[in-house]
Order: C-alpha cells, then structure tokens, then sequence
C-alpha cells in the first residue's frame, strides 16, 4: 500500500473476473476519491490508478453523480465507453484472469484529499520506481 493511502478511512476492495458483471461486484461508494486497479496473477501488478471528484476554489467538493462507482463501472476506457465493457475485452487480450480493486474515499467530513492530487502522487512514486506510468494510464 502507498503510505499516501493510510489516512483515508473509507476504503473497501473488490476482485473482477470476466465472468462478473462490474457493476454487481463493485463496492465502491458514491463518495470521492480514488481507486487502484491490480492485475492478479503470479505477481500483483498495478495496472491502473484512477480518482473522481474536483475540489472547487472554495474548498466544496464538485462530485458527478454516481462517484467512485459509476466511475468504476462506466467510466471510458481504452477508447470506448463503460469499463464494464472494455476490462474484460482487454483482460482477455492481456491474459488477465482478475482484477483486484482498492478504493478510497480522499475527500469527505473527515478526509480532505483532493483526489487527483492523490492520485498524481501514487503515480509520481510509481514512476520514481518504475521509470513509467502503470501500463493502462495512457497519460496523467
């Protein structure tokens, strides 16, 4: 785990295979935040980092309808719409058997972490470690 995540205390996880529906098996809440995507299988590897949610100018939180799991579930990917569409494609072209997904809510009453700077500092440390960004982040 990123020491980045330890603070935040709304968390849950969930596995996906390609034989689930994403949107039965994901848990994620409605919340803000961000949500770390392995792909399962000798090794866990990080594949992806993602977060939802804008902190506004006057510190409110701009939060689309849905959160972390309508962005978990049908959020673009790959070009194309819904992840639940395009991980498991992709998952059958990389020879992925599972996914396993870690959430955090970053920002809430108790937690202010504006997402996507949690999520640009998972990926820096990435890169420091890895001389890249996790294979399914195209950019940041």
């Amino acid at each position: 785990m990123y020491k980045e995540l330890k603070k935040f205390k709304v968390t849950n996880q969930f596995s996906f295979t390609t034989e689930d529906s994403l949107a039965e098996v994901c848990n994620a809440s409605e919340g803000s935040g961000v949500f770390l995507v392995y792909a399962v299988a000798d090794v866990k590897e990080l594949i992806m980092v993602g977060s939802t949610g804008t902190v506004q100018n006057d510190g409110t939180l701009k939060i689309k309808n849905g959160g972390l799991r309508d962005k978990i579930v049908e959020g673009h990917q790959f070009a194309k719409t819904g992840r639940k569409y395009t991980w498991p494609a992709q998952m059958k072209i990389e020879d992925i058997t599972a996914l396993e997904v870690i959430w955090y809510e970053t920002f809430n009453s108790d937690s202010k972490g504006i997402p996507t700077a949690v999520e640009g500092q998972i990926l820096q440390n990435f890169l420091d470690e890895n001389g890249r960004l996790p294979k399914w982040n195209v950019a940041f």
